[in-house]
């Protein structure tokens, strides 16, 4: 993508570089006590950060943390991230939640004065964040020199071979709840995929397209037409061929296709399961987004930890891409047994999409990219 890189920023030595981070990481405890539960994304950035104060740079992090909305939560406070930081990367500054202030969100310019205040240098590598044309996102590449660090570098060469030069057979297998979130990457995957999986609860939207009665299941009606003229045209799209959930009475049950009055659908059943595994393991490069299932209950996580299990015996290319898949994968400790897991599932959905993002957008035209 020509992206400008760390090693376009020339010398920095004695320069202060600020570094975006994504750092918006899990924690538990009360709101004064919290701690770090995974520390994954701090340690997807200490390549950058390394790389930066080994050449005699002073590195000032900035993340933002939860959804405060514009105002000071204290149980979004970066307090608990600093003392983590600080053991992974002793002198590391971390700045404040950035979305403590409506200015970031609102990607406000004198926000972006107040960022960049003494500042010599940026680096982006908060691949997660890249999709938001955020004040620390889009604001610093207009006025300093500015480079991909290592993460979203790597994010960006895993995600452009998929959309252009992908070992097939290409397997797309895609979960979660909404047909809507991922209509327009269902259709860029359609036209580059060999085969595309659809499970979780966007699968229901789905068979009632097909005029399969589906329940009380998950379903976005204003989609059904959209989801025909997809089936219609694409051939590839590979379906549950059976359910697993609740019946009217809340009795824990399997399924066909068709789901009585009153039934819920939770989870892909066993035939579905067997089904998409064979898709897995005769693929030469699979793309993972969105859970099977209600993973979270033990009872409806089976499908879910079927296609992760998949993901990790398969010879194939591998990558998941980040939100709810990377957190099954972690729960099932399967996590280093894929070749990427993306630190970015809106993010690398909207790139395998579009092929761009505005944080990459804004690197590109930095005064050191021109």
């Amino acid at each position: 993508m020509n992206l400008p890189v760390l090693e376009d920023l020339g010398d920095l030595r004695h320069k202060r570089v600020l570094v975006r981070t994504d750092f918006n990481v899990p924690m538990s405890g009360p709101d004064d006590a919290r701690v770090v539960t995974d520390d994954f994304r701090i340690r997807a950035s200490l390549p950058t950060i390394e790389w930066l104060t080994e050449r005699g740079a002073t590195v000032v992090c900035a993340s933002h943390l939860g959804r405060p909305k514009g105002t000071v939560v204290a149980k979004y406070s970066m307090s608990p991230v600093r003392a983590r930081l600080a053991d992974l990367a002793p002198g590391v500054e971390l700045l404040e939640n950035l979305r403590f202030t409506p200015d970031e969100e609102a990607n406000d310019a004198k926000f972006v004065e107040h960022l960049i205040s003494g500042i010599d240098a940026y680096v982006n590598d908060a691949f997660g964040a890249a999709h938001r044309a955020h004040a620390s996102v889009v604001g610093p590449p207009k006025y300093l020199p500015s480079a991909a660090g290592r993460l979203i570098e790597h994010e960006v060469n895993v995600l452009e071979k998929l959309r252009t030069s992908p070992k097939r057979p290409y397997v797309a297998v895609l979960g979660g709840a909404k047909v809507s979130d991922k209509l327009g990457v269902i259709e860029s995957l359609v036209k580059v995929v060999d085969r595309l999986v659809i499970g979780g609860g966007m699968c229901f939207t789905f068979l009632a397209a097909l005029g399969h009665s589906i329940g009380d299941s998950l379903c976005e009606p204003e989609q059904i037409e959209h989801c025909k003229k997809l089936l219609r045209n694409n051939p590839s799209i590979l379906l549950p061929e059976d359910i697993i959930g609740v019946d009217a009475d809340g009795v824990y049950s399997t399924f066909g296709r068709r789901l009585p009055d009153g039934a819920k659908g939770m989870d892909i059943g066993p035939g579905s399961a067997a089904a998409f595994v064979d898709a897995i393991m005769d693929a030469r490069t699979v793309f993972w987004n969105g859970p099977m299932g209600v993973f979270e209950d033990p009872r409806f996580a089976k499908g879910t930890r079927t296609v992760a299990q998949a993901m990790a015996d398969t010879k194939a290319f591998t990558v998941v891409g980040g939100g709810d898949s990377a957190a099954a994968l972690a729960q099932f400790e399967l996590d280093d047994m894929v070749d990427h897991v993306s630190t970015g599932g809106g993010a690398s959905l909207e790139y395998l999409e579009l092929g761009d993002l505005p944080g990459l957008r804004a690197l590109r035209e930095a005064p050191n990219a021109k």
